[in-house]
C-alpha cells in the first residue's frame, strides 16, 4: 500500500479544518505554467489559480492570487494593496522569501505572513485550485476558506482580456 503523500499545505488545513480535495499531476523535475496544470488535471483555467510573490517600493511583500491563463496588472496589484508601485520578486528569491520553489508556492504555509490578495472570480467560483506546495500536487477547497486561513481580500488585480 503506498503512503499518501502529505505537503505542509495540507497539513495545515487538517489542522485548521478545513475539507479539501488533494490532487496530483504527473511532471518533471521542472514547473510547467498554470494552463498545462488545468489541463492535466483535468480541470477549467479558471478554477485554477498561480501564487504570484511581490515586493513594494518599500520592500514589503505581497501575494496575489489570480487564474493560471490571467496576467497580474501591476498597477491594479498596487492599489489593492494600498502602495505606491510593486514588482515580482525573482526567481532566486522565492524560497527565500517564501519557503516554497518555483511552481510550488501556495499561498497557505509561507515562511512569514505576507498580505494576499485574491482575484475577484476566485469568490464567483464554486472551489478553487492552488498549489498544494510543491510542484505535482494541488489542493482544490472553497475560496472563502482560502480567503479565511490566509487572511486574504479580493480586487480586481488582473490586465483585461
Amino acid at each position: 500500500m503506498k503512503k499518501e503523500i502529505k505537503t505542509n499545505v495540507m497539513r495545515i488545513l487538517e489542522k485548521e479544518k478545513i475539507p479539501y480535495e488533494a490532487r496530483f499531476y504527473p511532471h518533471g523535475k521542472e514547473a510547467v505554467d498554470g494552463v498545462t496544470v488545468a489541463e492535466l488535471t483535468g480541470q477549467d483555467p479558471e478554477y485554477v489559480f498561480k501564487t504570484l510573490v511581490t515586493v513594494s517600493n518599500k520592500k514589503e511583500y505581497y501575494v496575489f492570487v489570480i487564474p493560471v491563463a490571467r496576467e497580474l496588472d501591476l498597477k491594479k496589484a498596487a492599489r489593492a494593496a494600498g502602495v505606491k508601485s510593486l514588482e515580482m520578486i525573482h526567481v532566486k528569491d522565492i524560497n527565500k522569501v517564501t519557503g516554497y520553489i518555483r511552481g510550488g508556492c501556495s499561498p497557505v504555509g509561507m515562511k512569514k505572513s505576507y498580505p494576499t490578495i485574491y482575484h475577484i472570480t476566485a469568490r464567483e467560483n464554486p472551489r478553487i485550485l492552488v498549489s498544494g506546495g510543491k510542484i505535482g500536487t494541488q489542493i482544490e477547497c472553497l475560496p472563502e476558506d482560502l480567503c479565511r486561513i490566509t487572511r486574504g481580500q479580493y480586487a480586481d488585480i488582473c490586465k483585461e482580456i
